[in-house]
């Protein structure tokens, strides 16, 4: 079983035909992933990269019975594309769009609460299931079959998590970019709660970031369950200066508990296991899982 995205799910790229989505949308078909097309407005009927092309997500829902998006449009219209594919049923929206103003995503947050979505990211590297689907911009090689399953803040340490889980003699269920905006659609706990719920993963990993209270409200989450499920944790950003946002648009430093020590503390206090240079995730989840 998997989380989000299997080989199942019918997947759209809105904003297809440009440079991004072309692409991403070439890797994502070369690693076998469902593409049954894309959207681009005022290029439907049109095929591209052997897929058809469509001038909206309504039109790909009734004609291909798309069920998942990944959406490579330019910022400043990257909300509207998100509002787009929830009024048409898009179950799963991935988007991948990075600088999509903070005003426009609480307009899109807001809108899609009462529908029956789930939306990843925005900024961020997408979901992918090991040999099954990858519904982003990962690098597909890096990840194998398995029973970790990874939320990351940060692309970069999803593939180097899963680097190290994978040189462990492990594999991954599903890993899932939430993304490092101030306003994501899934939040840390949501995610987490996914995995913990999924009966095919065996451990978490859940990699944080300075800023906001995402990691405290999935470490108290976690406490709470009472699940017996690992998780392995880990926060970037321990020397990042207060009061600097650093890297992603969300990780500042606001108040004292927004720091990688607070936060690694609260972590620890609802026991996950908590390591303290990302060098150290796949040897402490082996030790977890073994």
């Amino acid at each position: 079983m998997s989380v989000l995205v299997n080989k199942d799910s019918k997947i759209i790229v809105q904003g297809f035909t440009g440079s991004e989505g072309t692409f991403h949308a070439e890797q994502m078909i070369e690693y076998g992933t469902n593409i049954v097309g894309g959207v681009t407005p005022g290029k439907g009927g049109q095929e591209h990269l052997g897929k058809p092309v469509y001038n909206t997500v309504e039109e790909a829902v009734e004609m291909a019975g798309a069920d998942t998006s990944i959406i490579f449009v330019p910022p400043a219209f990257a909300a509207d594309a998100i509002m787009e594919s929830a009024s048409a049923g898009i179950k799963v929206i991935i988007t991948i769009t990075e600088g999509i103003p903070v005003a426009d995503m609480v307009k899109a947050s807001d809108f899609i609460k009462d529908k029956d979505c789930t939306l990843i990211g925005p900024n961020c590297p997408g979901v992918i299931t090991p040999e099954e689907a990858k519904v982003g911009i990962m690098p597909g090689f890096v990840f194998k079959k398995g029973k970790v399953g990874i939320v990351s803040k940060s692309g970069t340490l999803t593939y180097e998590a899963s680097d190290q889980v994978v040189r462990q003699g492990l594999g991954i269920s599903t890993a899932i970019g939430i993304g490092g905006d101030p306003i994501i659609g899934t939040t840390t706990k949501s995610a987490v709660e996914m995995l913990i719920n999924d009966p095919e993963t065996e451990c978490v990993v859940m990699i944080g970031e300075i800023g906001g209270q995402l990691e405290a409200e999935a470490a108290r989450w976690y406490k709470e369950s009472g699940s017996t499920k690992p998780i392995v944790g880990f926060i970037a950003g321990e020397t990042a200066p207060a009061g600097r946002t650093m890297g992603h648009a969300g990780a500042i430093v606001g108040g004292s508990d927004d720091t990688a020590q607070a936060k690694k503390a609260i972590m620890r206090e609802c026991g996950i296991h908590v390591v303290d240079s990302p060098a150290e995730i796949g040897i402490k989840v082996k030790e977890v899982v073994m």
